[in-house]
């Protein structure tokens, strides 16, 4: 049995749109709506609309909507019974319990109790006599018992389920193991522990919460150097941030991004509490949000070999338009006795050199455009003629990229003194590569204007519409009875006529609750489509609709939507050219042609 239909409709009402995301974006008043800095994808321009009217959200930027029970579950990764929860908790209501939520619920809590157990467990192996390897290995990495106490380090035994009977012992059952990534299933029916012989680091998310693992194997045996929990109910790996729930809470100006989980343990141990890291993936555009809520100026700090670097170009990529002042900190290059290059991470340089040299080259690190020109500097070779020309083609496209002018002058003219080119003349060459930029965007703008079907398709591929007359004209149905409920008595038209589903299902409801006298508003239909099917709803209401000559407009729609449905149904003659013909007339007389 589902959360009452009339429960969700007083949670919506209570629910005020820009209330509930104005607790996590700055709004500004411009026209009839609100807008901010969308908080689902990084932007420097406001795109994110918010309507008190409609009580919708929508991004015109990613393309993101929906209304307050959507905000909250994409903004806090919450499912749909959990997003009610938290905004009856802020609504001071009292969520009315059912079997199926509470499945949910206690699913996700009980693997945060065994992942809780297991930390626990793995911690207290490590400081028995059987954990001595382990505690070998983090004293050569010259990590302290204090900082392993607060890191929560602890050992995988080498035995096959040692864990798993601890913890079916204390309560768990085998399956709950599963769940929380703890346990594996064989494929003869057993099931065996999916950490073994590793240091374990346990991932806790910025509540406190145990969500997870990741682990590295101890030195000279065989396996995955690097193992994590798989994703779990709790563990999202591409959300998570290693270390954010210590580091949030820095006095420092900055967060600093490493690589590795140990580089960060170190660099704590060092002095600087405001070093994190990502889970073993590289950083997404979602890791860029979440940092962006903590703090205004990144720090990169990756290892300073040539995958490092390489790291650091995609990273600065994606952050370009980031709601971040980004920095980059190269740590010097370092040499064997003979002269070869050596790979330097952070935890290597400190432990070398100490906090001072890190705190020093941290004061130094410069900043993504000083960066991107000092790296195309180092590879470039300005003594010949061609080494010029290749590095001004590079240095032109990274300026070109560049939105302000004020920075495109200052790199310019960086680029061209060591180029030993005029300022004026590396300008016109980059302002000859916008143009053509431009021009080449313009060209693909309107090669997808000559196509109108591609033109008025949703933008997600599985909501494609089969037959795109049809569908505007659903679409304008939609819009009228939103904007004016009483238009559904006067829609004389069936949900199985809609070629498009998603739309007679938000059609058929939107009646069904008029019949029940429910609350018809877009944002109580939450729970009934997926983020992308309310994005594209979303989409629908965001288009311009008038209400005045509302029945007009509403039988005129209501005529294409019936012809269309008629030819999809009546039989096929199979000679297309005919068909076609008489689609042609049938909708000329549509026209009054």
């Amino acid at each position: 049995m589902p959360i009452p239909e009339q429960f969700i409709d007083e949670l919506v009402a209570r629910s005020d749109i820009a209330e509930v995301v104005g607790e996590y974006v700055h709004l500004t008043p411009k026209g009839a709506n609100l807008w901010g800095l969308c908080p689902f994808h990084t932007e420097k321009t406001p795109s994110f609309s918010v309507s008190r009217d409609k009580q919708i959200y929508k991004c015109f930027g990613c393309g993101k909507g929906g209304g307050a029970i959507n905000f909250v579950m994409e903004m806090e990764h919450l499912s749909y019974p959990d997003a009610i929860r938290h905004l009856a908790k802020r609504a001071g209501m009292e969520v009315p319990e059912t079997a199926g939520n509470e499945e949910g619920r206690k699913k996700y809590h009980r693997a945060l109790e065994a992942n809780k157990a297991a930390a626990r467990f793995y911690h207290e192996y490590m400081r028995s006599s059987q954990g001595e390897k382990v505690r070998e290995y983090i004293a050569q990495r010259r990590i302290s018992p204090k900082f392993a106490t607060r890191f929560g380090l602890g050992a995988a035994p080498d035995e096959w389920d040692m864990l798993t009977k601890e913890l079916t012992a204390k309560g768990f059952s085998k399956m709950e193991l599963i769940d929380a990534g703890l346990a594996v299933a064989g494929k003869n029916g057993g099931v065996y522990d999916k950490f073994r012989s590793r240091l374990m680091l346990p991932v806790i998310d910025i509540r406190g919460d145990v969500v997870g693992f990741t682990s590295r194997l101890l030195p000279g045996l065989e396996g995955a150097k690097y193992l994590n929990s798989p994703d779990t109910v709790c563990f999202k790996k591409g959300q998570l941030i290693y270390a954010l729930n210590f580091a949030k809470a820095t006095k420092r100006p900055n967060l600093i991004l490493v690589e590795g989980n140990i580089d960060v343990i170190t660099l704590h141990q060092a002095g600087f509490d405001n070093v994190v890291a990502t889970m073993g993936t590289a950083l997404t555009a979602d890791h860029a949000r979440i940092l962006s809520r903590y703090t205004k100026e990144l720090v990169l700090c990756y290892d300073n070999d040539a995958a490092g670097k390489k790291s650091t170009e995609r990273v600065l990529g994606i952050l370009k338009n980031a709601d971040l002042s980004v920095r980059v900190l190269q740590l010097p290059n370092a040499y064997d006795a003979e002269g070869n290059p050596l790979k330097q991470d952070p935890d290597d340089f400190v432990k070398k050199f100490g906090p001072e040299a890190f705190e020093k080259c941290l004061n130094g690190s410069a900043g993504q455009n000083d960066y991107r020109i000092d790296t195309l500097l180092q590879g470039a070779d300005l003594s010949t003629d061609e080494g010029r020309m290749e590095f001004l083609r590079s240095a032109v496209e990274t300026v070109g990229t560049l939105q302000s002018p004020i920075e495109r002058e200052l790199y310019g003219n960086k680029a061209a003194q060591a180029a030993g080119i005029s300022g004026a003349s590396f300008a016109q060459e980059v302002a000859r590569w916008r143009k053509r930029q431009t021009w080449q965007a313009k060209k693909k703008e309107q090669r997808q204007n000559l196509t109108p079907t591609m033109t008025h398709q949703p933008k997600s591929r599985e909501l494609r519409y089969e037959n795109v007359r049809s569908g505007l004209a659903e679409e304008g149905v939609l819009r009228l009875i939103l904007l004016d409920p009483t238009l559904l008595d006067k829609a004389n038209v069936s949900p199985e006529q809609f070629s498009s589903p998603t739309l007679g299902k938000a059609f058929r409801l939107l009646k069904d609750r008029h019949e029940r006298g429910s609350s018809v508003q877009l944002p109580a239909l939450a729970g009934e489509f997926t983020p992308d099917e309310m994005s594209f709803l979303v989409e629908t209401l965001s288009k311009p609709e008038t209400a005045s000559r509302a029945d007009e407009a509403l039988t005129d729609y209501i005529k294409v939507i019936r012809t269309e449905a008629g030819l999809r149904q009546a039989p096929k003659s199979g000679d297309a050219l005919l068909e076609l013909r008489q689609r042609q007339r049938e909708k000329a007389m549509e026209d009054g042609q």
